[in-house]
Parts: C-alpha cells; sequence; structure tokens
C-alpha cells in the first residue's frame, strides 16, 4: 500500500519557539528529515484499518518511535491517521470522505508529520486518498413538470435538471438517457466549461385529445463499477382550449350496497372527462335539481372528486332501491348528466381476499402440462354460504385453477403453450363467495412466455427469380431474399449463406456472393448472355438458436442480353483470291431474284432483330434489298444502257440500343452469256473501290487464317472417316456440340424467272450419335454463282463433293 518516496538530502533548518515563561532566550535545532512517504488509501476504510507499516518504509525500529516519542502533528486540528507507536503502524482513525474532504478536487491527500525526539527528526506523510463510487447521481428535484401547448412546434427545445454526482473521474456522472422516447428524445451538449447538461427535444406532434399527460424518465448514470444512477421523473402536460363537453364515465352508475354501511362510506366515485385542459377541463359535481329530496338526506357528493358518500343509515326493509341524478360542469359552463341507481342488498359485507404467496412471471413456451405457476391465499372473513370461495379463471385461457389444501390454489398451465401466438398473459384470478348478492375479488398476474427455437426461417416464397443484365460490373447488387422467423432474439435472429453447388461444372460461390446480414445476393463476375443465360442457386437462411433451424429456398438467376455482338455476314462470302459475281440476263424481269443476303446475330430477342438495307449502288435505281429477308431483287427491266458491271454495298443492322451494322459488297455481272462476263472481268479485279477499307495486314492475315482453317478442315474429316469406319461399333458419344446453323449461299428464284436453281446437294457424314454427325453442302453444277479466277480468266464450275463410302448423299 506504501510507496516511498525519494529521501529529501536537503538539510532544513527549525527555529524552536520556547515559552518566555521558562526560557529567557532563544535556541536552535537542527533537525534533519530522513525522507518522505506516500501512501494511497481508498476512501470509507473501516477504523482500524491500517494504512502502512512506517518502521519499515522510513527505516526505523519501534525502539526507537517509544524513545523518541513519536507522534503525528497535522495543521488541521481533525486527525483522520493515528499513529501505533508499539507496532510502528499508521491506522484509521475516523472514517474518511473524500467527497467532505476535497469535493472535486484531484487529487485529494492528507499531509502531516511525523516528529521525534532525542534527536529530533520530521518526517513527512503524504496519504492519497482514492474515490470509490460511493455516491449515485441524484437530482435536485424528485420531479420536473412541463406544460407544453399541442401547438408546439417539433424540434422545440426544453431544459432539463441536471444531475449531480460528488465523486471525480470515472465514479463521477457519465451520461444520460430517457425513456420512453415515442414523442421526445434528449439531447445532451457540453457548455464551454466543459460541464455537461441535457435537454428534451419535440419529436412528434402533440395532441392533447389523444394523450393529456406524458410520464418519462430521465436516469444519469455514472461510470463506475458497479454502475450507479439516479432518476428523475419528469411530466408533461399538453394544454388546449376548452371545445369539449364534461363527458360521465357510465350513463348510468349502478350500485349496491349493504345496509348496515356505516356513515361516510365511499359509494361511488363518479368520473366525467373533459378533453379540455386548465379551468376549462375541471369539473364539478353535484346533484340535478330532479333528485329526490330523500335521495339527497341520504347521500352526499364532493363536488370537486365526485365521490359519493352514505349521509345517513339505511334501511332495506323500508327502502331497497334510489335514485340519483347528476350532473357535471366544466368551468367553461358546459354540462351532461348521468343517473346513479344504488341498490340496498342485505347483510354480505366482505368480499375475498386474494394473497400471492409465490409467483413465477416467465416460463418457457415448452413447459409441461400442469406446470405451477402460482401459490395463492384466498380468505374470506364471512362465514357460513357467504364465506365459501369458488375460485377461477378465464375460460379462454390456458390455465386453470387447482385446489391443494383448504384455502390454498395453485394456478397451473392446462395445455401446451406457444409462444409465436401469445407471448403473454394477463391472468385474471377471480375469487367469488356464495353470498346472497356474492362479493368477489380479482386478481390479475401478468405471465410472460419466454421463447424456444422451435421456428425455422420461412421465406416470403417458395423460389425466386432474379434478373441481371449481361457485362455487369463485380460486386453489383443483383436480388435480396428476405426470411422471417417467428421466434424472438437471437433464435430470430437469421444469416444467409450461400449452399455450395455446382453451376455449369462450377462452384456458385465464384459467380455469387450473399451478405450474411441482409441477404443481397452480390455478383462476383461479369456474366455472358452467349455463354450462360441462366443458372439456379441456393440460398439457406440459418436463426442463432441453439441447435440452430434452417430453411432453403431456389434463386433462379436469369441473364439478360445487351447488344454487343454486331452482325455476322454468311453470304456472300467476301474472298481475297477471287472475285464472285452473281449473273443476271439483260432479260431479267422487275422482282427478278439476284441473291440474298445471310447475316445472323448471337444476341437475342430484338437485339437479334435484323434489317438489311442498300447503302451504295452503282445504279441505285435498278436494285432494291428487303428490308427483312435481305433479298436482292430488281426494281426496273435490264436495258443495255444498263453498266455490266454492277457494285452494290449492304449494311446488315440489329434492332438494339444503341444498334450495330456490319457491310458486305456485292458484285453482279449484267450479261445473257459467259463471254460477256469475261470481257469485264478484268475490271473487277482491279476494282479499288472493292478493297477500299483493307489494309494490307488485313489481306495477309485472312489469308493464312483460311488456309490453316482449310488445312484443318481436310486433316479432321480424314481421321474422322477413318476412325468412323474402323471403330464404329465401339464408338460412344461425347459431350453435346452446339448446333451450328447453316445458311445455303443460294435461294430459289420464286418467281420462275431467275437463273438460281431449285436443287441443292448437300452430304450428310452421320454416326452412331445424331450430335455428332457432319454436315457438308455443295453446289450444284449449274448453279448461277461466277468464280473468276483473275490469274487465269476461266470460268470454274464447282463440282459435286464425294463423301466416304459410308455416308449418304442428300438432295432437296
Amino acid at each position: 500500500m506504501a510507496d516511498l518516496c525519494c529521501f529529501d538530502a536537503q538539510i532544513r533548518d527549525y527555529t524552536v519557539r520556547f515559552s518566555t515563561m521558562h526560557l529567557v532566550g532563544l535556541a536552535f535545532v537542527i533537525a534533519i528529515a530522513h525522507g518522505q512517504v506516500r501512501y494511497s488509501i481508498p476512501e470509507e476504510m473501516n477504523k482500524g484499518a491500517v494504512v502502512g507499516n512506517i518502521v519499515q518504509d522510513l527505516g526505523l525500529d519501534v525502539k526507537r518511535l517509544k524513545s523518541g516519542r513519536a507522534r503525528i502533528f497535522t495543521e488541521d486540528s481533525r486527525e483522520y491517521i493515528g499513529l501505533n507507536v508499539d507496532k510502528g503502524t499508521l491506522i484509521v482513525r475516523e472514517r474518511i470522505d473524500r467527497e467532505e474532504l476535497c469535493a472535486q478536487v484531484s487529487p485529494c491527500s492528507l499531509h502531516f508529520q511525523i516528529i521525534l525526539d532525542n534527536p529530533m527528526e520530521l518526517h513527512r506523510i503524504d496519504v492519497e486518498i482514492i474515490d470509490i463510487n460511493d455516491n449515485a447521481p441524484t437530482f435536485n428535484r424528485k420531479e420536473i413538470i412541463i406544460e407544453i401547448p399541442e401547438y408546439a412546434a417539433i424540434e422545440s427545445l426544453f431544459s432539463l435538471d441536471s444531475a449531480h454526482d460528488p465523486d471525480i473521474g470515472l465514479n463521477t456522472l457519465q451520461r444520460y438517457t430517457l425513456n420512453p422516447s415515442d414523442h421526445f428524445y434528449m439531447k445532451e451538449s457540453s457548455r464551454s466549461d466543459g460541464t455537461k447538461y441535457v435537454e428534451m427535444v419535440l419529436k412528434t406532434a402533440l395532441d392533447r385529445e389523444v394523450q393529456e399527460d406524458h410520464e418519462l424518465i430521465l436516469t444519469a448514470f455514472d461510470g463506475g463499477n458497479p454502475q450507479k444512477s439516479g432518476t428523475v421523473k419528469i411530466t408533461v402536460t399538453v394544454l388546449d382550449a376548452n371545445d369539449n363537453s364534461p363527458v360521465f364515465s357510465q350513463p348510468i352508475y349502478r350500485v349496491s350496497l349493504s345496509e348496515n354501511s356505516p356513515i361516510d362510506t365511499v359509494v361511488v366515485t363518479v368520473s366525467a372527462t373533459d378533453r379540455d385542459k386548465g379551468s376549462n377541463g375541471e369539473v364539478t359535481y353535484s346533484f340535478s335539481q330532479s333528485t329526490g329530496k330523500e335521495a339527497v338526506d341520504l347521500f352526499a357528493i364532493n363536488s370537486d372528486t365526485g365521490e359519493i358518500k352514505v349521509k345517513s343509515s339505511f334501511d332495506f326493509e323500508k327502502s331497497k332501491q334510489h335514485e340519483l341524478e347528476l350532473k357535471a360542469m366544466d368551468k367553461g359552463g358546459l354540462t351532461s348528466t348521468s343517473k346513479m341507481l344504488v341498490e340496498i342488498t342485505d347483510i354480505n359485507d366482505n368480499s375475498p381476499v386474494i394473497s400471492v404467496i409465490s409467483f413465477s412471471n416467465q416460463i418457457p413456451e415448452d413447459s409441461v402440462k400442469d406446470t405451477v405457476i402460482a401459490m395463492l391465499n384466498i380468505k374470506d372473513a364471512d362465514s357460513g354460504e357467504n364465506g365459501q370461495i369458488k375460485c377461477t379463471v378465464n375460460s379462454d385461457l390456458p390455465f386453470r385453477i387447482k385446489a391443494t389444501s383448504s384455502n390454498f390454489y395453485s394456478l397451473v398451465t392446462d395445455r401446451i403453450l406457444d409462444r409465436e401466438m401469445f407471448s403473454e398473459f394477463n391472468i385474471t384470478i377471480t375469487a367469488t363467495d356464495e353470498g346472497s348478492p356474492s362479493l368477489s375479488t380479482n386478481k390479475t398476474l401478468r405471465l410472460k412466455i419466454s421463447d424456444v427455437n422451435d421456428n425455422a426461417p420461412v421465406f416470403q416464397r417458395h423460389s425466386y427469380t432474379a434478373y441481371v443484365m449481361e457485362n455487369n460490373s463485380p460486386g453489383v447488387s443483383i436480388f435480396s431474399v428476405t426470411a422471417t422467423d417467428r421466434d424472438s432474439a437471437n433464435n430470430a435472429r437469421i444469416s444467409y449463406f450461400l449452399d455450395d453447388i455446382n453451376v455449369n461444372g462450377v462452384s456458385a460461390s465464384s459467380y455469387i456472393s450473399v451478405n450474411a446480414e441482409s441477404g443481397e445476393i452480390l455478383a462476383i463476375r461479369s456474366f455472358d448472355f452467349e455463354q450462360t443465360k441462366e443458372f439456379n442457386i441456393r440460398v439457406k437462411a440459418q436463426d442463432g438458436g441453439n441447435p440452430p433451424l434452417s430453411s432453403n429456398v431456389s434463386v433462379k438467376m436469369i441473364i439478360q442480353d445487351q447488344n454487343d455482338n454486331a452482325p455476322q455476314i454468311l453470304y456472300p462470302v467476301q474472298t481475297g483470291g477471287s472475285v464472285v459475281a452473281e449473273m443476271v440476263p439483260r432479260s431479267a424481269d422487275v422482282g427478278y431474284l439476284v441473291t440474298k443476303v445471310v447475316a445472323v446475330d448471337v444476341d437475342s430477342g430484338q437485339n437479334a432483330w435484323l434489317s438489311y438495307k442498300l447503302h451504295k449502288a452503282t445504279d441505285r435505281a435498278l436494285f432494291e434489298v428487303g428490308l427483312q429477308n435481305g433479298e436482292i431483287r430488281t426494281v426496273r427491266q435490264v436495258t443495255d444502257k444498263d453498266a455490266v458491271k454492277q457494285k452494290l454495298t449492304v449494311v446488315v443492322e440489329d434492332n438494339g440500343q444503341p444498334s450495330r451494322s456490319a457491310t458486305v459488297n456485292v458484285n453482279v455481272v449484267v450479261a445473257d452469256t459467259f463471254p460477256e462476263v469475261l470481257s469485264e472481268f478484268t475490271d473487277f479485279t482491279h476494282d479499288k473501290e472493292y478493297n477500299e477499307n483493307l489494309t494490307l495486314y488485313l489481306v495477309l492475315a485472312l489469308a493464312v487464317v483460311s488456309f490453316l482453317f482449310i488445312v484443318s478442315i481436310i486433316a479432321i474429316v480424314s481421321v474422322k472417316c477413318y476412325r468412323w469406319r474402323r471403330e464404329r461399333m465401339f464408338y460412344k458419344s461425347g459431350a453435346n456440340l452446339p448446333v451450328i446453323p447453316y445458311y445455303p449461299p443460294l435461294y430459289a428464284d420464286v418467281g420462275g424467272t431467275g437463273t438460281l436453281q431449285h436443287l441443292y446437294n448437300y452430304d450428310a457424314y452421320r454416326t452412331t450419335d445424331s450430335r455428332k454427325s457432319d454436315l457438308k453442302y455443295t453446289r450444284p453444277p449449274t448453279e448461277s454463282i461466277i468464280s473468276l479466277d483473275s490469274g487465269t480468266h476461266t470460268l470454274t464450275n464447282a463440282k459435286r463433293v464425294k463423301s466416304c463410302d459410308d455416308y449418304d448423299q442428300v438432295s432437296v
């Protein structure tokens, strides 16, 4: 406990003045202050408690204390600390209250000296008094009354009393709370000097007709351990105008009185309420002038309280009933009336008395039947039938009264409880005697049902469907699922988890994450509609019970398409080595089908709706393109003046927002014979406009890719044919392959006037699994497409491709 400080090396001179009655002169004595000792003790220590051992701390012995007549000198006349010379210890002489000694000063210390004679020594002792949390915050008033008009503005401020705690540090006042907080909340502020004060702020508008008075509790807490607090009651009165008349609580008051009721017995206290406040809401009571003189002689009414008392004795045999007219009037002059009927009964003047011996105010919902809730003792001072008691509870409650012995009853459960249906019960116990008329007493017990984790979380729907646009940003919120739990507290605290199922062979956690607190579903990666159109995940909701309960829900994730792919031209194929042209005879009629531009878009919906437009043409008046089908037809009759070489540029555009497009060049030769075509061939090959958007690097890249593609196709077809013949009996089907649609480059002339043939040849490579079949299309030998090789100037006829020995040839 003791903290020995460093010794003071300075020598202090002390001048001792002796009484002039004993000494003539002055004598000077030099004493050495050997050191200073400092102790720390808590306040409120018991008398006789040891503060410290000065023999050990000052390096003295007990003999020196006795020979030197050790004693304590203090400048204060009150000695809190005493010296035990026999043991060499400092002890508490009287109770030390730090708040009384130092108030708010910190640190708080006692300073005194220990003096020894022969030789003279002086030792300084400091005892620091440490604060303990022995004071709770207190308010100067027990109740604060505030009057507020009902038209007061929201956020209006009302000053409140500050609490006072004489302790210091953490033991002093730390914070305030205000309850309840339906209409008001507390605002805590600090002044420039650091002191705290509180104000009450109006949160919602007041309506005096709805609630006249608001009672709040302001609580101040200190920071001690254990924590202490102090409260003050705040009563808020709402003021209003006189716009309501008094209204009796009952239209007719029916009262039964025993004939031996003594004088000044309270018959009934009538009450009339006036929704106004102030003088306009103050009601006075009186008997109406229509009340008979006999009734007025028997009863007296208190004009302020409405209490009606017996004024004189009754005689049951003389009169069994009395009728009184009552009047209530407020200070504004508004009145209302009521009636009181008094029935005089014979003597049965004692009601049963209910005493609760033991009561469990809370039981778990899984309590078994006949669980005892309360033990009761019920007595009736009457005798005979008037003292016979029947005890009951409400028949609609799951409880019953069980008699254990004379005058002792038990309140027990009658069936299984369910907290989710009823979390608490107000059990009214009624004790009725068998007198005539019988008297009864009610006792209401409030029983709370504690929760058991017997309900699993339930999602609002059996399954969910969520939509997310492709090319989304990782981390974007997609959807949110919510589950509810009928339990309470931790048993109803729900956490959400993603069941780690496989999606397209990959863990669902690599696609989706779920916020454990909110159930929000987040995307981990960016989705591509062309790769994944939809997938399913499963979210689990688990409560915090022990053991926990959970439920699952399926969420279907649908990827929505964006217009992120431009149309692809399938026909006509743009080649770099040769010039492909469509031939139109000069005799072609209007509407002649020249060719058809075929394009696809891997997007879906309106993003894949394609439209075809003629962008550029050698003669725009000669050809037109079908907006929906891409068919190029003649608009008018071909004449001799029309150029033999015609070049068309067709733009294919999708319907997305924004739209994407692709262009294709179509060469058309207007001629009746092939020599005419050959004469114009050179012009096609040197047409600079045909390759105006191509660079040398693009031409080289396309050539290399085309060459590698053709070599790969030839190699794959060869290997397939070889393996198919050798191992057809042992073939097992592999993974599903996507079906790639094939669009033929030519279409029949529906008008019957063109040069396109109606016959196309397809070579079908079929295996034991149709999903692995190959389909090859070759042109008929007489088709109207002309391929002009720029090096030889010869017409190349398409040849029918021969298939393997085992495939079938299909003609359409």
